[in-house]
């Protein structure tokens, strides 16, 4: 794609969409004297095969361009069609196993990308996406209002993560009724008790409700968890431990109903914007046109935006089914004495692992190794860009004017917050207080339920439109991302100051 004009513009556009340091790093490669400045475009073909003569290989760029009408109903006919399919999965593969469940799931994978991976569903995405960045450019030229579309994007219906955070919410209303409950989980946090705590929890006074409440959550959001892309990593309703100190936190942190307060604030906020932005575009020349673009895109971003999230939560949704089927193979294998547990499988491919089931004859001798292997990939950061030559750039910000001492980064969400930094690389070890900055190397939707007790963000990785930045922007949360070595230039517990209009974060 990099060497076409037109495909070189399109996939660095993207990829600084998602990572800022991306785009700068790869911009410093084709700006280079020795990198191929062109391969001759052909206008009748897509971008990326420009110059198909000698770059038959590079990959075509799907058209998944914005939609050009306004449907009020897709964002809900979406979600529906892919519950449906979820239901009819979770159903249909009960009654598979053996070879005939690897075919199974091979033939709903590729289904699943007419619900899912669908051009509609991408269509709604880039609209919602580039319906914010022409408020963003538009209000800023013509009232000189920065970020608007970060006002504007505040609690949008069907966004599928910030509802989780705002659901765990409801949980903690629950559990703070019950002092028996409260003692309880503090005590498996402390690590005394063990991951059954769920069935011990009927004993309580209050226990069965707040089990119910919990499974509530579990049955919509239970497939989750930190980097969920990974089948192998442990779900939520695999070990609901997990959840425990956000549920304490939230129980500590927050008076009955915060869910509702949280949503109806965000709410608020957006209107009030969209009424301000409208009245000061009528003072205008042409102010009543200005106004009525504007409050199309507006209704393009409150619609639309919300399900940016939602895609990957059907994807990770229809993969726990599949690996729940796939582990009550792999149990009967460890019943039978073929395999030593369960989690060996977690180091095969998929069709070493239909193989294994077929003839039961493992190779320990690849497993371990492996399973050697994984430990010390675990230990490695991997860079943003690196050439074929092996060579390592990382991209860095062309910033100026910024306060001294200031680290750079992409500013997300915006508005300026001052407090407590809390540095957690893991969600199972977050103790968070209102007003608490969390500082982290990533997050994904996972995180989401720490952000209703946060005052801000600050990520080493990330963008515009990576989850955390999304649903800051949703939370009214001030965030900068793309912080290089934020985890280690802050330290637990340091005050500091986040500048998420203007991208930077200061060490007070």
């Amino acid at each position: 794609m990099l060497t076409s004009a037109a495909g070189r513009k399109a996939i660095i556009d993207m990829l600084g969409k998602f990572d800022p340091l991306v785009k700068d790093a790869l911009t410093t490669i084709v700006e280079r004297e020795d990198f191929i400045k062109s391969l001759p475009d052909n206008p009748d073909s897509n971008p990326a095969e420009s110059g198909t003569e000698k770059n038959s290989k590079a990959p075509a760029i799907p058209d998944y361009g914005a939609l050009n009408e306004y449907d009020p109903t897709l964002v809900a006919d979406l979600i529906t069609r892919n519950q449906i399919a979820v239901a009819s999965l979770k159903q249909n593969i009960q009654t598979k196993s053996g070879s005939e469940l690897f075919d199974f799931i091979l033939e709903d994978i590729q289904q699943s990308k007419t619900t899912t991976i669908h051009p509609q569903s991408f269509g709604v995405i880039m609209t919602g996406m580039n319906a914010a960045a022409w408020l963003n450019a538009n209000m800023n030229e013509w009232l000189d209002e920065k970020n608007a579309a970060d006002t504007i994007s505040q609690s949008v219906p069907n966004n599928v993560t910030s509802e989780m955070g705002l659901a765990l919410l409801d949980v903690a209303d629950v559990v703070r009724r019950h002092p028996q409950v409260i003692a309880y989980l503090s005590q498996i946090q402390s690590g005394i008790k063990q991951d059954d705590f769920l069935d011990e929890l009927g004993k309580f006074d209050g226990g069965k409700e707040s089990r119910d409440a919990i499974y509530t959550f579990l049955n919509k959001y239970g497939m989750r968890c930190a980097g969920e892309i990974d089948i192998t990593k442990t779900r939520w309703s695999e070990k609901p431990t997990i959840l425990v100190p956000t549920i304490l936190s939230n129980t500590k942190n927050f008076e009955p109903g915060e869910s509702k307060r949280k949503f109806e604030q965000g709410l608020q906020a957006a209107l009030k914007k969209e009424e301000e932005l409208l009245e000061r575009l009528k003072q205008l020349p042409d102010g009543e046109q200005k106004a009525e673009e504007t409050k199309r895109m507006i209704e393009l971003v409150r619609n639309y935006a919300g399900y940016r999230e939602y895609p990957k939560y059907g994807i990770v949704s229809r993969y726990f089914v599949y690996k729940q089927a796939l582990l009550n193979e792999a149990e009967q294998l460890v019943q039978a004495g073929f395999i030593h547990e369960k989690e060996d499988i977690y180091y095969l491919t998929f069709d070493e692992l239909r193989e294994l089931v077929r003839t039961h004859q493992p190779d320990y001798r690849l497993i371990n190794q492996r399973k050697e292997e994984f430990k010390r990939y675990e230990k490695l950061t991997p860079p943003r860009v690196i050439t074929s030559e092996g060579e390592i750039l990382t991209g860095k910000y062309n910033r100026e004017n910024l306060p001294a001492e200031a680290i750079a980064g992409l500013a997300v969400s915006s508005g300026v917050i001052e407090g407590r930094a809390r540095v957690i690389l893991h969600m199972e070890e977050a103790t968070i207080e209102e007003g608490d900055i969390l500082v982290t190397s990533f997050t994904d939707p996972s995180w989401t339920p720490l952000f209703v007790a946060i005052k801000g963000l600050v990520t080493e990785v990330g963008g515009l439109m990576t989850h955390g930045a999304v649903i800051a922007r949703e939370y009214g949360l001030p965030a900068v991302v793309g912080v290089e070595n934020a985890t280690k230039l802050i330290k637990d517990g340091q005050q500091i100051r986040v500048n998420g209009t203007d991208g930077y974060v200061e060490i007070l």
